[in-house]
């Protein structure tokens, strides 16, 4: 897996590094907010950690850019742990926060959990049908395609999981609980406040 590494700590960036490498994993890194988009549009990446205090941009104008781009996951790093902050940056399109300063051999292992879950999220993308019309939305499950009329909607795979389980499952009332435990699993290490999130953003999409 190719993993890209936005931190300004260039100690930091390289510990991580040789962590990853140690587990089949390559890296690269790049030090500042308009380097990271630069890096991220430039090639392909299977997971994005991601520092919220970078020079030139901050970390969470770097993940709003990178998620209306691209769709893989994205863990956000910082020295804060204020709820607020962690609400902020999955309010934004990251998947998961992990707080400074941490074990790296944790970090890497929250990494290798994202990685499996994303692949079981996306491993069955294929041709459209089965599509499921609930009004002008039309959701394609096969191709993970979103649209409200004609316009197409983006969505990052963790918000059309959720929008898809719900549409399929009509007149049901879900506890969060049992949300967080159906679309991001019992492997994730997080928490059922991540639901509330996801479903703001979806609404503010489709409706």
């Amino acid at each position: 897996m190719h993993i890209l590494i936005i931190e300004d700590d260039r100690e930091l960036c390289q510990a991580l590094t040789l962590q990853l490498a140690a587990r089949s994993h390559t890296a690269d890194c790049c030090h500042t907010g308009t380097e990271a988009l630069y890096c991220a549009m430039k090639d392909s990446y299977d997971l994005i950690l991601l520092d919220r205090m970078l020079p030139g941009r901050s970390g969470y104008e770097v993940c709003r850019s990178i998620r209306d781009q691209v769709d893989v996951p994205i863990l956000m790093v910082t020295a804060r742990t204020e709820s607020v902050d962690k609400i902020r940056g999955l309010g934004l399109g990251a998947d998961d926060y992990i707080a400074k300063p941490f074990d790296p051999a944790e970090l890497v292992a929250r990494v290798k959990s994202h990685l499996s879950r994303y692949q079981r999220l996306t491993g069955g993308r294929g041709e459209d049908d089965g599509a499921i019309q609930v009004g002008d939305l039309r959701i394609l499950p096969q191709s993970w395609k979103v649209f409200k009329g004609d316009q197409e909607i983006k969505m990052p795979n963790r918000e059309f999981a959720l929008l898809k389980f719900l549409a399929e499952n009509p007149n049901i009332v879900f506890s969060k609980e049992r949300l967080f435990e159906t679309i991001w699993g019992y492997d994730y290490v997080g928490d059922s406040a991540t639901v509330t999130v996801h479903v703001g953003r979806i609404r503010d999409k489709i409706e």
